[in-house]
């Protein structure tokens, strides 16, 4: 797909990290960007700056997604990019026994099911009401092409480390769907590629300490650092604009393969 001006495109996520390079990206290439978020203030802040607008977007509720795709395609029509960075994290063991006191206990089920609604169950909302859209638009190419879905994994969906359970399960339905919803979509003229980062420097990093953050970079096999944000935005847009990529899921890594710890 060429990116030109007059190009929609809608990023979940896209008030910080991975997403707001995404948007600053594409608004570069003269799209016109919503960005889908809960941080308001970020949120509203990235639109302005972009010249886009912002959707307070709840993933996991379909009225508030709804509610976004409405507002998005009011103010830019029609979407023909969509690139999924909304997703979150934690950190639990399956079952563990506390050192204190010796009491066993195991993931809350809860906790588990809100990783998996908002980083696969999202994902999927997103994709499944932007690809009923873009099935309105007429063909872009000679090609037939209507649109492009770009979906964010992470390498924890192949190699997820003690605790991730949830979150390598929620980034693997990613990765496993992508394939599958790329079939459903071939005959649309709709694409679906997903990306799977490595370890970036984004705000769920920010807090971290120096030593922390340095000791991940020298994780990396090469380069020695962590991953940027404008890097994924990149890969997005090579996906985006290289219309023979299609059903991929592709780490985004430094080679990286991560021990169980």
């Amino acid at each position: 797909m060429k990116l030109e001006s007059g190009i929609s495109a809608i990023v979940t996520g896209g008030a910080s990290g991975l997403g707001a390079a995404t948007a600053r990206a594409l608004a570069a290439k003269g799209v016109k960007v919503a960005i889908f978020d809960l941080n308001k203030d970020k949120g509203e802040a990235i639109a302005a700056e972009l010249g886009g607008v912002f959707c307070e977007v709840n993933v996991t509720s379909e009225d508030s997604v709804d509610a976004g795709f409405a507002k998005a395609r009011a103010a830019h029509g029609q979407e023909r990019i969509l690139v999924n960075c909304a997703g979150t994290g934690n950190a639990i063991k399956t079952a563990s026994r506390a050192k204190e006191t010796g009491e066993i206990k195991h993931f809350p089920l809860d906790a588990f099911n809100a990783i998996i609604q908002i980083n696969l169950v999202g994902t999927f909302r997103c994709i499944a009401k932007s690809a009923a859209g873009m099935l309105s638009l007429a063909p872009g190419d000679e090609f037939g092409e209507r649109g492009v879905i770009i979906n964010t994994a992470s390498v924890a969906a192949e190699d997820g480390q003690m605790g991730q359970a949830a979150y390598s399960a929620s980034k693997g339905g990613v990765v496993g769907m992508t394939l599958p919803i790329a079939r459903d979509l071939m005959g649309e003229g709709i694409r679906v590629n997903t990306i799977l980062p490595g370890i970036f420097n984004t705000p769920l990093l920010a807090a971290a300490p120096e030593n922390v953050k340095a000791a991940l970079a020298a994780s990396v096999p090469f380069p020695k650092r962590l991953g940027m944000p404008e890097e994924y935005a990149a890969l997005a847009l090579c996906m985006i604009e290289t219309s023979y990529f299609n059903g991929e899921d592709v780490r985004l890594d430094g080679a990286i393969r991560m021990a169980p710890r």
